[in-house]
């Protein structure tokens, strides 16, 4: 059948391993991958395909950061840190080299990648709540750092205008053009983090996360593993934070504050730990909150506030959910929406059945 399988235990590696087990799952990512493709930037206006670009971005972001903390267990709050670090080596080599989005792109990645690589250097003796602190201290000393020297950012609370990404001599302009290109790298990440989770690499940091010093005395080099955790999710950091700005036109210093880092937090959280699906659901679920917040508060306005008052409190009301979801999920639902995707999947795949 398309929805059921004959039996619910593999009986083979191949099978067990299998991206797409059911004929249903093949033909719904064919479906998302229409409706991605052709339907939305053929259907939706500017606005919309603006939300999803910014979706985009998150996910790419997202997927990062799940690398360290979901697979290897490895807390980080400077996630923002690191995006920064790839965003204005990409802005200076664009805008002083003149050097195209495909050189700019990596370049900020492997200096995110080199930077996050240094900061993973504690992990080794510590982990938990010191590394939390450890991260959260990088994070303010590369947010310092950078706002204080000119010849990376310009100077304090300066920022760098960046020229819009050209591919094949045509000039990005509009958001569906936009669309496309940022499609790209969050497909491409997301390709790229599930054959990573799935080789020797993303079983070494599983192992390592599930309990290191038994993954250290079966042979893992738990240093190396862990190092090589920071440095490719601080490239996945450092691609977002290049992608950001070439969006915006713009690295500012403001958009990579302590604020974000607790925010692609919050993604992985809600979205779940150490789940490909769950970061892409998380970098939805919390870049369209404030819009939905928004549409909910605009009926209210002038009613208990004025219309001035309407973005504070959606910032203010924006925080306060952050905070009840996480909680929630980590209480509730520590797996996250993945969690229940697969519950819905599973009642789904048996049904008409009761087990």
């Amino acid at each position: 059948m398309l929805h059921r399988e004959s039996g619910v235990f593999k009986t083979t590696y191949a099978a067990d391993m299998a991206l797409y087990p059911l004929p249903i799952a093949r033909w719904t990512v064919a479906a998302i991958l229409v409706m991605l493709g052709v339907v939305m930037p053929l259907t939706l206006d500017e606005y919309y395909l603006s939300v999803i670009n910014l979706v985009l971005i998150a996910v790419v972001g997202a997927l990062g950061l799940n690398i360290l903390v979901g697979y290897t267990g490895q807390i980080s709050v400077g996630h923002a840190a690191f995006m920064s670090v790839g965003a204005y080596p990409a802005a200076n080599l664009a805008v002083h080299l003149h050097l195209p989005f495909w050189i700019t792109l990596p370049a900020g990645g492997l200096m995110a990648a080199l930077v996050g690589a240094v900061v993973g250097i504690p992990s080794l003796r510590i982990k938990g709540l010191y590394l939390a602190i450890a991260t959260l201290a990088a994070q303010l000393i590369i947010e310092w750092i950078i706002n204080h020297t000119p010849a990376i950012s310009g100077g304090a609370q300066a920022s760098i205008e960046v020229p819009r990404p050209t591919v094949w001599g045509y000039q990005l302009r509009t958001q569906g053009q936009l669309y496309y290109f940022l499609l790209f790298f969050a497909a491409l990440a997301t390709l790229a983090t599930l054959n990573l989770v799935r080789s020797r690499i993303g079983r070494a940091f599983v192992a390592i996360r599930d309990q290191d010093i038994a993954a250290e005395i079966i042979g893992i080099n738990i240093f190396r593993y862990k190092l090589l955790a920071f440095a490719i999710s601080s490239f996945y950091a450092g691609v977002c934070g290049v992608l950001y700005t070439y969006y915006f036109g713009i690295a500012n210093y403001e958009a990579f504050q302590i604020v974000v880092s607790i925010d692609y937090l919050a993604m992985i959280i809600i979205g779940g730990l150490g789940s490909v699906l769950g970061s892409i659901l998380g970098a939805i679920f919390v870049t369209m909150l404030p819009i939905a917040i928004r549409l909910a508060m605009e009926p209210l306005a002038g009613l208990f506030f004025s219309s001035g008052e309407l973005s504070s409190i959606v910032a203010s009301t924006r925080l306060v959910l952050f905070g009840c979801l996480i909680i929630f999920f980590l209480v509730v639902e520590p797996e996250g929406l993945n969690r229940l995707w697969r519950n819905i999947r599973n009642y789904f795949r048996v049904w008409p059945f009761s087990y």
